[in-house]
């Protein structure tokens, strides 16, 4: 019988359940009236709002089982604004998959979500955030947030196989945080493809009100792949990890996938990219070529703003926010590449471009019975 492990944290402490029966799991999870609505509403399971919850606050809820990064023909970087229910709760899914790390590489990975990286979690300071792991892989793993004041013994502790854990934490500090497997050795976990990034968007907004026409996440990693049996996909190389002598850097876990496929923006457009070093051990030196960032928010805080900057280190585990314009006269019309200035790690995949054009000066094609 397949049992599971709840966790729930409240007003600062945690109380921990007990193991019990996957059939109690379900009876319980019927009862809730925002899992009963996300079964209706739309495809099943997929992203629901309800009642139940905090003294009557709506729950969004989303099942990363059902609803996966779109990955072709690139990992989808744009992201939306988080919506206005304080309560968020996600279920995230761990599964092995056999990954595309480069064109015509594949991998054998760990990931959350079925992607590498997971699926972008993004809530708003003060949010209560529900998180329930559920470890569909054949060994065991785990998770830890760093954007969670919450303890790791209860909360990030490994599970095993067929287990799930439940914890919740009130998101209190706004920036982007790497969300990883915590499970030892946590090198081969997160060279496997296990993390993802999670946005908490401040009170007052970025830069106290800063309007942006275009958001992307950034999650730059190193792959660390040795060649499989038979032309079979590509392992893990241990040695090779502990000698930092990576295979692949790569953003949003593919190389030179942007190269491929450009970000699109226009002219005019505040853009505003969240990057992510998730290493496991290399640092991000973001740079975009032909840009200037107006502003740049160590571990994306708006209290910590940097004007005017041309590179900016992100740590293996941290993040930053950084933000630009391509205006008419300075960036505008053309392609820029961004890259980490680490240029031997730019050179095995950590380099894509932004494609910038002028809506206006596009001619639209006739319509057919005009022709």
């Amino acid at each position: 019988m397949i049992r599971s492990v709840r966790l729930y944290h409240s007003e600062g402490f945690f109380k921990e359940a007990f193991l019990e029966p996957i059939n109690e799991i379900e009876d319980q999870m019927s009862s809730r009236p925002f899992l009963i609505g996300a079964l209706l509403a739309g495809s099943a399971g997929l992203v629901g709002f309800g009642a139940a919850g905090r003294q009557g606050d709506a729950v969004e809820y989303t099942d990363f089982g059902q609803v996966r990064t779109p990955t072709e023909p690139a990992f989808v970087a744009a992201v939306e604004p988080p919506s206005a229910a304080p309560i968020k709760e996600f279920r995230i899914p761990i599964t092995h998959e056999t990954l595309e790390i480069a064109k015509g590489v594949t991998y054998e990975g760990w990931t959350f979500g079925g992607t590498v990286p997971g699926p972008v979690i993004r809530v708003r300071e003060g949010d209560l955030v529900r998180i329930k792991l559920v470890n569909e892989s054949p060994m065991p793993h785990s998770i830890d947030f760093h954007s969670a004041r919450i303890p790791w013994n209860e909360a990030y502790r490994s599970i095993m196989p067929g287990e799930d854990i439940e914890f919740e934490f009130t998101a209190r500090d706004p920036g982007v945080y790497l969300v990883h497997c915590g499970t030892p050795p946590v090198t081969m976990h997160i060279m496997q493809g296990m993390y993802l990034a999670i946005i908490v968007d401040p009170k007052e907004g970025w830069g106290r009100g800063t309007k942006v026409d275009k958001e992307f996440v950034i999650v730059q990693s190193e792959f660390y792949a040795a060649p499989g049996e038979g032309g079979s996909a590509r392992r893990a190389d241990w040695k090779a990890a502990m000698g930092k002598d990576a295979s692949h850097v790569v953003f949003n876990g593919r190389a030179f996938q942007y190269k491929a496929h450009p970000l699109q923006v226009e002219l005019g457009d505040r853009v505003r990219f969240f990057v992510v070093s998730a290493g496991p051990s290399f640092r991000s030196d973001f740079h975009i070529v032909g840009a200037v960032f107006d502003r740049v928010y160590p571990d994306g805080n708006p209290d910590n703003a940097l004007v005017g900057v041309q590179t900016y280190t992100v740590p293996a585990g941290g993040g930053a926010v950084f933000e630009t314009v391509f205006e008419e006269g300075a960036s505008g019309v053309g392609l820029y590449p961004f890259v980490t200035h680490a240029f031997a790690d730019a050179e095995k995949g950590a380099v894509g471009l932004i494609q910038v054009t002028d809506p206006a000066s596009v001619v639209a094609e006739p319509a057919p019975e005009a022709r």
